[in-house]
């Protein structure tokens, strides 16, 4: 199948176009000519990559055949100063242009990337911007995939996902270096909350299972929650962690105030990607000793 993605260079983007290459697919990338791609610098080479900030790249895309399915992974936080117009243009915008395409080129399926934060009728103060964008674009999907005769629009809600290549800045690799590096102490909330963490590799077998089985329904919208299915508290995870890591680093478990409408409990309804054949196959212990592995490999 001939895919076309957004967000190859980032954390999810870059494991899922290994993913799709390892599949047998053939391979378009969209990203910036400035764009940052250590990420992908060993399959560069196997992937045909197009710079949206040239005036022609869609003719040159046009050039290499009929897309077959479009994954958008991209995405912008709003961590690195962007006003909410920029993560607008990035998060509903953008992706919405690429929606126009499918339709207007007859692309049969349009995967997204979902979060498990935009769910709350009442957004969390950490990242709202950026929870409100996804929202909205779920909804612009939602209404033309009703109103398109051949699009059918397959999007994948992610839980907490980690694993090795994730910015450093991001909860997990922080947690994991910080007790690696035995830190003095590291300050937390509580950590009553409750997270579904959901390791990239089995994120990626669900958007290829996705993938695969896309036009086996008719229906033009239909989600799917990508996790475990099991809710672990950020204390547990932490002193996992902390424990694996024979980290000497003091816990102070409640230096920090939780979030304004902090999201106390989520986890994954794994059951409709279970009936497509998906499972998850890494176990939170496995997937935090690949991270402490592969960090201490450095």
């Amino acid at each position: 199948m001939f895919v076309l993605m957004t967000g190859a260079t980032g954390f999810l983007g870059s494991h899922l176009a290994r993913g799709l290459l390892r599949d047998g697919h053939k391979v378009a990338i969209l990203k910036r000519s400035g764009s940052d791609c250590s990420r992908i610098s060993g399959i560069l080479s196997q992937l045909y990559a197009f710079d949206v900030d040239r005036p022609d790249w869609e003719e040159q895309l046009e050039a290499c055949g009929r897309i077959e399915a479009i994954i958008h992974a991209a995405t912008s936080y709003g961590r690195q100063g962007e006003s909410l117009a920029e993560l607008v243009q990035s998060n509903v915008t953008f992706p919405l242009q690429l929606l126009e395409l499918a339709i207007r080129r007859a692309v049969p399926f349009f995967l997204n990337t979902d979060t498990f934060s935009r769910v709350p009728a009442v957004l969390s103060s950490h990242l709202s911007g950026y929870n409100l964008t996804k929202r909205q674009f779920l909804e612009w999907g939602s209404l033309l995939a009703s109103s398109s005769p051949t699009l059918r629009f397959r999007s994948l809600r992610l839980e907490h996902v980690y694993g090795p290549m994730d910015s450093a800045n991001k909860f997990v690799p922080f947690v994991i270096r910080s007790c690696l590096r035995q830190e003095g102490e590291l300050a937390l909330t509580l950590g009553e909350q409750k997270r579904d963490f959901i390791y990239i590799d089995d994120v990626v077998s669900a958007f290829l299972t996705v993938l695969r089985r896309a036009g086996d329904s008719e229906e033009p919208f239909l989600e799917y929650e990508v996790g475990t299915g099991v809710a672990t508290s950020v204390r547990d995870f932490v002193l996992l962690v902390h424990g694996l890591t024979a980290s000497k680093t003091i816990l102070r478990f409640g230096a920090l105030p939780y979030a304004a409408h902090e999201i106390m409990q989520s986890q994954a309804n794994t059951l409709p990607l279970e009936q497509l054949g998906w499972s998850p196959q890494t176990t939170l212990t496995d997937g935090i000793r690949n991270m402490i592995k592969r960090d201490t490999s450095r």
